[in-house]
């Protein structure tokens, strides 16, 4: 038989003190859990305002970087004096009707359009200026057309940083790639980015971006017996060209030879079509080759061929009427 003991106020006390004393470790559990998600969130926003500020990102996100910069981006469709056609990239910069390019892309155009993604298309109607030396050219549209300028990055990369690419390869227009900052080198004397983003006939011209989808530089040239070895000028060599400078239509520019920095390149964009199939256009080397030898008409030159492992000799007097 057992006997149950009769409560006594002492024990209930101490009853209600266990029992207040538990929901006090529950609710201090719970005050240090809503303190804890506090501090993450307050972390969480300190570290989205740095990143903000020092303008780097956790991760970044092809899409939006494409979105955010694809509306700048417009192919070229160009025609040279020659009447051969082929297509680059360029990107609207500065104003409202100024693309930004590859001064190589229309050094002797005498006819572009530009297309932009949704479809608007608008004759580019000459340059404003430009620098052979550093490969770039301010275009001049026949109309403006706001809200489409890229977002420029003037500040000089770190070797390593994320680097995006939006061009024309091939003709196939719009096309995004992606790599890095591999180095920062001059070559002929201009800063240049070397990028790991590969790179195809069509893509000169066009911007590079950062993480945030800011153009950091635009492409130049590729390196022919390499991969993924491309080079791009920063956009901070922009600067020195003059965005309200008169505009030169095609006609009264001269016909200009190619860049220095073609000497380093593969000839890029000069047989690429609008449809991403090749046309029938001589190397850049056999046309210089055609230039010199119009120097030296009515002289006696020899000209050395490498085959392979075999060496040629061809000496012979340069007609009056050489090419």
């Amino acid at each position: 038989m057992q006997v149950r003991r009769k409560p006594k106020a002492g024990d209930q006390t101490e009853s209600k003190l266990k029992h207040i004393g538990a929901e006090s470790v529950a609710m201090s559990g719970g005050i240090q859990m809503v303190e804890h998600l506090q501090q993450m969130v307050r972390c969480s926003f300190v570290a989205a305002f740095v990143a903000g500020i020092f303008g780097f990102s956790v991760e970044a996100n092809p899409q939006k970087i494409y979105q955010k910069a694809l509306p700048s981006v417009m192919t070229l469709e160009i025609e040279n004096q020659a009447g051969d056609k082929f297509v680059g990239t360029a990107v609207m910069a500065l104003a409202d009707d100024v693309a930004v390019t590859a001064w190589h892309v229309v050094c002797d155009a005498r006819n572009v359009w530009a297309t932009f993604a949704d479809g608007t298309r608008v004759r580019v109607v000459g340059c404003i200026d430009k620098d052979g030396e550093k490969d770039l050219a301010l275009l001049k549209l026949e109309r403006k057309i706001r809200g489409r300028r890229a977002t420029l990055n003037k500040d000089v990369q770190s070797v390593a940083t994320r680097a995006f690419v939006i061009g024309a390869p091939k003709g196939y227009g719009f096309s995004i790639t992606d790599g890095l900052v591999s180095q920062i080198r001059r070559v002929d004397g201009t800063p240049q980015y070397q990028i790991s983003c590969p790179i195809s006939p069509g893509n000169s011209g066009g911007p590079v971006l950062d993480e945030r989808g800011r153009m950091i530089g635009i492409v130049s040239w590729t390196k022919t017996d390499a991969q993924n070895l491309s080079f791009a000028i920063p956009t901070r060599e922009l600067l020195a060209l003059n965005a309200s400078a008169p505009v030169s239509p095609w006609d009264n520019l001269s016909v200009a030879a190619r860049p220095p920095l073609a000497l380093h390149r593969v000839d890029t964009d000069r047989s690429v079509s609008m449809a991403g199939k090749s046309t029938v256009a001589l190397p850049r080397a056999f046309e210089q080759l055609a230039e010199r030898l119009g120097k030296s008409a009515g002289k006696t030159v020899t000209v050395v061929v490498h085959d392979g492992g075999e060496e040629s000799r061809f000496t012979f007097t340069v007609p009056q009427n050489a090419p």
